[in-house]
Formats: structure tokens, C-alpha cells, sequence
């Protein structure tokens, strides 16, 4: 059977997430989404545990199931905050649990390190190797993911506190990690281009603070298994046996796929920013520096390779943000749910329709120029507007390229500094 799965997202607990944050409402906007596996998320705030225990019935698979037979996993994060190698370093990590007795084992020992009932995603100061021997002394079972590796602030590769290597940030437990989150601004590809993940299976999650379906479920990963349990994800994810695919957005869809400052307005290819030494030409400070220039700084293949072991992957914007597109609406307006309802249960859940649901279906009821635009996302054809600085990317209703935008042209400002600005 098929599972598309969302195993990164948050709670009602976890600060700056919406507060109906909870089991039904996360499956019943999975449904809507075509996810049929879904995380828990914060599985280690107490509070957060009363009602995992109310709402989800455990068995001897590992994955436990609401009241209609809706299936979860346990999963969390974890925020490590520390020094290392003179740096301070900031490193995110996903944690998967297989029963709710070892998420109480969890917690006992995180509480003997710091509090865990004031947010979801909690701050530790041990490093990642410590982080693994403490996980792995609860459960040996405990899968140990690194979150949105490249993004620029809480991740192993981020621009301002990141790793080079996995190896220089989980030192000998390194051979403990055997899959790494690619994030909303990279994909699978752009991983390719590190040899040094080769070993490592690539995953794709939401990483939602919210169950709209523009969040939840944006990207996801698509098991092939005979019996859903959480043994045979494990397995999956360490032996790609049973791995199918990832679903990503666009990573230019990603809040910080370019360099940039998001207080300027000022938004920077790699080459562009590299030009000006990495400094804004507005106010002088540093940029923050995307994934895709940390990527090329890692990399060492080029553009385009792909490894025999490589794991597929696709490349869809969520339904709503293509309406939103089409009919200039924000994608939360009346308008937007108006076209996404008269799609979504008439013809399948928004992964079927973003997938496999035939153009002349999707037609009769939205419209050609909609329908248009959907199969243009099936075939990989939209373009988006670089995200930056926290700012998401915009997908492109024209056929102009975001990459063959005109060059932006720059004058020195001041010869003693260098800093540059725009013409």
C-alpha cells in the first residue's frame, strides 16, 4: 500500500502555532490533503500527552489510530542551542517514538536537562552527540532525523551556525543517523551534489505550525509497504527498501532559498550576493545567507548529478497557493476555499487531483485557465520567485522564468567599505 506521509509538524503547545492545533483537526485536514499517515508532533509536552492518550489507542505496531482507524506516529523536535569549535551552533533534530510509554521516557530524562511544558519544541544546551546517547539510552527504537538541514539559523548546515560535515556535527554517532530532512528550500536534488550525502536517505515533511492544507503536508514523504508499523518505516528509511518518493515544493516556494534581508526588501541570487561580499546594499549588515549559495559552498558535484541510489522525488505547489495565484486572492480568502471545495471531495483528496486527477475532470469544474495552471505544477513547470529572509516564494501564473529576470546592475556607495547599491 501507498502512504504519503507528514512526520515534522507541531502542536497547540508549540509557540507561534495555532492553537486548533489538535488530533481532529490534524486528521481531518489530512484527509482533505490525501495524507494517510500522519505525526503526532511534540510528543514530549506533558500536556500535549494527556490528549494523545484521549484521542489515539496504541497496539503492538508501533502506529496508533483515532477512534475512525486515522494512523500516527510519534514525533517530535528538539532544538539544541551550544558551542562548538569556538561557534555557537543551533541544530534542530526530528525524534520519532514507538510507543507512548518510551515518549514518557523521553521526557523523564529531558526534564533532568532543562523544562519541557513551556513549548512544544524545547531548547537544550548538550550537543548532538550527547543529544543521540540520550535518545538512544531511553530506546534503541528512536529514530534521530536532523531537521531542515540547510535552513539558516536552527539547522546542521545553516549559513549562521551550521556544520560542514554530518560527521563534524554528530562526531562518532554520526553512523546513528540514517535519513536527513531536505527542508522547504532544498530538494533532493540539490543534495545530490554532496557526495558526502550519499549514505543518508532524503525525506521531505511540513514541518506545520498550523492544519491548513497550504501547510500541513506540504511536502511529504510516500511509503510503499505491505502492513503499516512503525518497524517498517524505520526499515524503509534506512534501506530505502519501501522508500517510493519524496513530494517537494519548488525550493525557490521556501522562506530562505535566496540571500537575503528581509527588512531592505532586498532579495540576491548567489552570484549577486557573492559580488557584495555577502553584505546588504541597503543598510551594510550582513545577508542572511540562503540555501542555495550554503548549498554550492558544500557541494562538490555539479548541477545535475544524481545518484544511482537516488530516491524520486516531485516537485508540487499545494492546490491553494495555485488558486490563490490564478485568482489573486490571498490563499486564505472565502474565494480560494470556494475553488478549493469545488474540487477537493468532488474529486478526490488535493493529492489526487495535484497528481493523477485528468485535466478535462479538473475543467468542468474550475474552470480551463485553473486547470491549466494544476497540470503546468503535475509537469514540473511553474516557476517561483525566490524566497529570502523568511519571506516565501511566489509562483509565476506567466511563462517568464524567476532565474531570467533582468541582472541586477550595482555602483559603488562608498570605496572605503565597497558596499555597493542599486541603480
Amino acid at each position: 500500500m501507498e502512504f504519503i506521509s507528514d512526520l515534522h509538524l507541531h502542536s497547540k503547545y508549540s509557540r507561534a502555532c495555532s492553537k486548533e492545533l489538535t488530533i481532529p483537526n490534524i486528521e481531518k485536514y489530512a484527509k482533505l490533503k490525501g495524507i494517510n499517515l500522519m505525526g503526532t508532533g511534540d510528543f514530549q509536552h506533558p500536556k500535549w500527552q494527556e490528549e494523545l492518550k484521549e484521542h489515539l489507542e496504541e497496539d503492538d505496531t508501533g502506529i496508533l489510530k483515532t477512534n475512525s482507524g486515522f494512523p500516527f506516529m510519534l514525533t517530535s523536535e528538539i532544538s539544541l542551542i551550544y558551542s562548538q569549535g569556538g561557534k555557537g551552533r543551533k541544530v534542530h533534530n526530528v525524534i520519532w517514538a514507538k510507543s507512548l510509554e518510551i515518549c514518557e521516557q523521553v521526557s523523564d530524562v529531558l526534564l533532568k536537562h532543562g523544562r519541557i511544558d513551556y513549548d512544544g519544541r524545547p531548547i537544550f544546551g548538550m550537543n548532538c552527540p550527547e543529544f543521540v546517547d540520550l535518545m538512544k539510552g531511553v530506546d534503541e527504537s528512536i529514530e534521530i532525523i536532523p531537521a531542515h538541514i540547510w535552513t539558516p539559523w536552527f539547522s546542521m548546515f545553516g549559513s549562521n551556525s551550521g556544520f560542514d560535515t554530518v560527521k563534524e556535527a554528530f562526531g562518532e554517532r554520526a553512523n546513528k543517523i540514517h535519513a536527513l530532512e531536505t527542508g522547504l528550500s532544498s530538494d533532493p536534488e540539490m543534495n545530490w551534489r554532496l557526495s558526502q550525502l550519499d549514505d543518508f536517505s532524503l525525506v521531505s515533511f511540513s514541518d506545520s505550525h498550523s492544519y491548513w492544507p497550504w501547510r500541513l503536508g506540504r511536502e511529504a514523504t510516500v511509503f510503499e509497504l505491505e502492513e503499516l508499523t512503525y518497524d517498517n518505516v524505520i526499515k524503509a528509511i534506512r534501506t530505502r527498501e519501501g522508500l517510493k518518493e519524496t513530494i517537494e515544493v519548488d525550493p525557490g516556494y521556501g522562506k530562505y532559498h535566496y540571500d537575503g534581508h528581509r527588512n531592505c526588501n532586498i532579495s540576491l541570487s548567489p552570484i549577486e550576493s557573492n559580488k557584495l561580499n555577502k553584505m546588504c546594499p541597503r543598510c551594510g549588515r550582513p545577508l542572511t545567507i540562503g540555501v542555495e549559495n550554503r548549498v554550492e559552498e558544500l557541494a562538490d558535484r555539479p548541477m545535475g548529478y544524481k545518484p544511482e541510489n537516488a530516491v524520486p522525488f516531485r516537485k508540487l505547489i499545494p492546490l491553494s497557493e495555485l488558486i490563490s495565484t490564478v485568482t489573486g486572492k490571498a490563499v486564505a480568502t472565502k474565494s480560494v476555499w470556494s475553488e478549493y471545495y469545488k474540487l477537493v471531495g468532488k474529486l478526490g483528496s488535493e493529492y489526487d487531483i495535484l497528481r493523477k486527477t485528468p485535466a478535462e475532470d479538473i475543467e468542468k469544474h474550475v474552470g480551463k485557465k485553473l486547470a491549466d495552471f494544476i497540470m503546468k505544477n503535475r509537469n514540473q513547470e511553474i516557476k517561483v520567485i525566490p524566497g529570502y529572509d523568511g519571506v516565501y516564494g511566489v509562483p509565476q501564473l506567466g511563462d517568464a522564468p524567476a532565474e531570467e529576470r533582468e541582472p541586477m546592475e550595482f555602483k559603488y556607495k562608498d570605496k572605503q567599505t565597497g558596499l555597493k547599491e542599486f541603480l
